[in-house]
């Protein structure tokens, strides 16, 4: 297998200037993982310790490289993001959307070499393009109007014109996620509200995010003639970073993509210091399919819960199968798992990833056996060519059957993530009560990114739509992980979320509502108070 994007160098971003730094993040491809025992790997090894820069950049298996900034750069990116939000704050709406007007088409115009490099990463076809059309959706048109609409609305009174707008937080850090980076891109959107941002690109997966913010994003900025300090990039450790941004009294808000643990434990932090976490935790979601739905499709947007190894927190980790179907839904689902192979991620049909926690996988799975779940197929390790392997880097597609919710109650992968290609199916008890206990299941669920819905019986969608409130997005009769157009990609509630977690327009969560009344007629204040009664007379 050969590389088949050239190999590029890109610096920090601070203040409006690119800086170059002697020390280097290097973006590597999956290829060096799936097969480790090659002369190509063993050579990328040696010279990651001991080659020159040119001699990585000439390995197959080098994407791109990155500077490393220093504690200073750090300093320097805050400083200048600082002085960047007096002059954003000031600015109209419209002023600041038409900084990133350029930006759908840009995305365009550079798909085919992003897509190559998100494959290189490990990003298989299927979940590059679910990301890159939610980046696309989150850029077009008629989104930027609907940001509009959001961050300023006028009202006429008869006395007075409101203004209802949104304020910026000011300074904005943020920490994507290092299985899809791409989704620092939606939240680079608080731009919108006045906020300026410093992007951390995570050192362990720098190669996509740094081309879209190098070659699409900044000189989309800079040809608007965006204020310098609107836009930082730093690439650092997490921990070095983390910690000056909570120290530093310039930071306002830190958008965080990351574990629930470790997002919650942040979210603590943060609040004790004055600033607004912003939080992209886990999920567990879940979906009903009820005696009526359409099987066919709901297999296929069960199946989704394999793509990307199920290394994905939108995906769906668990599955309540009314009873009726249960039987033909699960030998549905064991066919569908039993198709699925690897192989290298830039193969048009390949959906499943390197699983970076195999010996977890193995570790969750036979907890969950043990607590009464019984094992349908899948659960093997195997290599890139699906044989079996002690030591692959795959893990066959898992699914488990699991009967009555209170042994679901009894398995905590059911009830927390299963970041690996596992699907849980619960079959409950038929009864009278059985919507009731089926709904409470998922209303119940301690996270909360999204729901689904698999029903022809419009009663059914109406409670489902109805009384189901955990979840930032619920979804019916449609894929699970698909964007749907106008609507957040992101976004969650509990441990997904935090405290103030919600559906996600980032824009709307990095800024506070502000409320204006501007009187259009000569009224004493007194009449204002009153409502015209005269001074001193009772009511």
């Amino acid at each position: 297998m050969t590389q088949t994007t050239s190999v590029r160098h890109f610096p920090l971003y601070i203040g409006g200037e690119r800086v170059d730094t002697e020390e280097r993040a290097y973006g590597m491809s999956v290829r060096a993982v799936l097969a480790p025992g090659g002369q190509d790997t063993a050579n990328l090894y040696r010279l990651l310790r001991e080659g020159t820069e040119e001699e990585l950049h000439a390995h197959p298996h080098v994407l791109c490289s990155v500077a490393l900034s220093t504690p200073e750069h750090g300093a320097a990116a805050l400083r200048a993001a600082a002085a960047a939000v007096p002059r954003l704050r000031a600015m109209s709406v419209d002023e600041r959307l038409s900084y990133v007007r350029d930006l759908h088409e840009r995305f365009l115009a550079h798909h085919e070499e992003l897509a190559t490099i998100m494959h290189l990463e490990g990003c298989p076809r299927v979940l590059a393009s679910a990301v890159f059309n939610g980046v696309l959706d989150v850029l077009r048109q008629d989104n930027l109007d609907l940001a509009r609409s959001l961050l300023r609305q006028e009202i006429s009174t008869p006395r007075h014109r409101i203004v209802l707008r949104r304020q910026p937080d000011g300074v904005v850090c943020v920490d994507p996620s290092a299985n899809a980076p791409l989704f620092a891109v939606m939240a680079m959107m608080v731009m919108l509200a006045g906020n300026a941002v410093v992007i951390r690109v995570p050192r362990s997966c720098v190669g996509s995010l740094s081309y879209v913010l190098h070659t699409v994003v900044i000189p989309a900025l800079e040809a608007r003639g965006a204020p310098p300090g609107m836009l930082n990039v730093v690439c650092a450790d997490y921990e070095v970073t983390m910690r000056q941004w909570l120290d530093s009294p310039l930071v306002d808000s830190v958008y965080y993509f990351g574990s629930s643990e470790n997002g919650l434990a942040l979210e603590r932090e943060c609040v004790a210091r004055g600033k607004k976490p912003i939080l992209e935790l886990s999920g567990n979601d879940g979906v009903l399919v009820w005696h009526d739905a359409d099987l066919d499709h709901a297999t296929a947007a069960l199946v989704e819960c394999f793509y990307g190894s199920g290394q994905v927190c939108i995906s769906p980790k668990y599955v309540i199968a009314h009873p009726a179907i249960a039987g033909e839904l699960l030998d549905r689902l064991v066919t569908a798992a039993g198709a699925l192979r690897p192989g290298d991620p830039a193969d048009t049909d390949t959906v499943l990833s390197p699983v970076l926690r195999a010996t977890a996988f193995q570790r969750t799975l036979t907890g969950a056996v043990a607590a009464g779940a019984t094992r349908m197929c899948g659960g093997a390790r195997t290599n890139v060519d699906g044989e079996p392997d002690q030591n692959g880097m795959f893990v066959e597609p898992t699914v488990l059957r699991v009967d009555g919710f209170a042994a679901a109650e009894r398995i905590s992968a059911v009830r927390g993530e299963a970041f690996f290609p596992m699907l849980f199916v619960v079959v409950p008890a038929d009864g009278p009560h059985l919507l009731d206990e089926c709904l409470a299941f998922l209303d119940g669920n301690p996270y909360g990114l999204r729901n689904s819905l698999w029903a022809t019986d419009t009663g059914v969608i109406d409670r489902f739509t109805t009384e189901v409130a955990n979840g930032a997005l619920l979804k019916v009769n449609d894929s699970h992980t698909a964007q749907v157009p106008g609507l957040p990609i992101v976004g969650g509630t509990g441990q997904s979320g935090g405290t103030h977690g919600e559906a996600a327009y980032p824009f709307l969560r990095a800024s506070r509502l502000q409320a204006v009344a501007v009187a259009t007629t000569r009224t004493h204040p007194w009449h204002a108070i009153t409502g015209g009664h005269q001074p001193g007379l009772a009511l």
